[in-house]
């Protein structure tokens, strides 16, 4: 019973949260328990559309200056997460699997005179789904990438480059199986 009205009551706070930011546009949204969105008060824009439904365990990052837009039907699975530095679009009716996980950006380091990774400085570039489209469990899309609409993304790939429309990716691994 306790459970059960903490969960409602998490629900209820994290519609708040939307509802309260000047910058974020919603309807009809469906959440799972245990949701997170972390959006700066400096978003550029958060858009999602009609009848979307996140899942369980869902964390989404929305930092100063970033657009991050949520087609219509648009359905996250437990434990996924977007990161959205830049810019991340996602068309209607594109399903993620459980724990797939979208970043636009990656830290900035250096090479010369030594290696260092900065902690706090970021390169970005654009994430662009379209719509119809599947991403299976533990797919990972970095920054930059383009997928096109009508494409199935197969479990454990990560999308480093872009997929044309009605294309399916797979995660070709070889099982070898060695007899002692």
């Amino acid at each position: 019973m306790f459970h059960e009205i903490f969960e409602k009551l998490q629900r209820k706070s994290q519609i708040s949260l939307l509802n309260k930011h000047p910058n974020v546009f919603f309807k009809n949204i469906r959440l799972g328990t245990d949701n997170r969105f972390i959006l700066h008060p400096d978003l550029k824009n958060v858009s999602i559309g009609d009848s979307v439904s996140f899942r369980n365990y869902v964390h989404v990052l929305v930092q100063k200056n970033a657009c991050l837009e949520l087609g219509n039907n648009f359905f996250m699975n437990n434990f996924c997460s977007i990161n959205c530095l830049d810019n991340i679009s996602i068309g209607e009716n594109t399903l993620f699997g459980e724990n797939v996980k979208l970043y636009d950006h990656n830290h900035a380091y250096q090479t010369s005179p030594e290696f260092k990774v900065f902690h706090s400085e970021f390169s970005t570039a654009p994430i662009r789904i379209g719509k119809n489209c599947w991403l299976g469990t533990n797919v990972t899309v970095l920054k930059g990438v383009t997928i096109g609409d009508n494409c199935i993304i197969g479990a454990g790939c990560t999308i480093y480059k872009d997929i044309p429309a009605n294309t399916t990716v797979v995660n070709k691994q070889e099982l070898i199986f060695k007899h002692q």
